[in-house]
């Protein structure tokens, strides 16, 4: 858990993060979605670092063979149920700075919105949601957007 007692533990490696209040935000998009999803944010933990486009790219060819930095990288944990009285592990996430700076601003968005939205995607994907066909895109896509409306953040998908 984090020191404010959150769901998500940040390990930021680029500083430019810091100017967002990357670890608070985290938390707050982190504790929704998994509201959402139907999980105790109490119950959960989360591993997230914020790094820059170059460390992404390579865990994008590392883990994805592909060779591009994307805005978002998540990996699931294969843990099962947590110890009584420890948090489960849900899995960890990886933001790439720069990527998610040109989305925000090409798309005319505050930046800590768009993180909010990538750190909601990327904990409905730990928790099992996917977007690989229509449907399941559909379903996930309802949900970020319920998520994203407690959170005060427009919808991004009516841009």
């Amino acid at each position: 858990m984090t020191e404010a007692g959150g769901p998500v533990d940040t390990l930021i490696e680029d500083a430019r993060w810091e100017a967002l209040g990357l670890p608070a935000l985290a938390d707050r998009a982190a504790a929704a979605a998994l509201e959402a999803a139907g999980l105790d944010p109490g119950g959960c933990e989360i591993g997230l670092l914020a790094a820059d486009d170059a460390r992404i790219a390579a865990l994008n060819a590392e883990w994805r063979g592909k060779q591009d930095a994307t805005n978002v990288l998540s990996w699931p944990s294969a843990d099962g149920p947590a110890l009584p009285g420890e948090a489960r592990f849900l899995g960890d996430l990886a933001l790439a700075f720069e990527t998610c700076a040109a989305e925000a601003e090409a798309a005319g968005v505050p930046a800590a919105d768009h993180v909010t939205h990538l750190v909601v995607h990327g904990v409905l994907h730990l928790v099992g949601h996917d977007h690989e066909d229509d449907g399941e895109a559909e379903a996930m896509e309802a949900l970020e957007r319920k998520v994203l409306a407690s959170l005060g953040v427009a919808d991004p998908y009516s841009r």
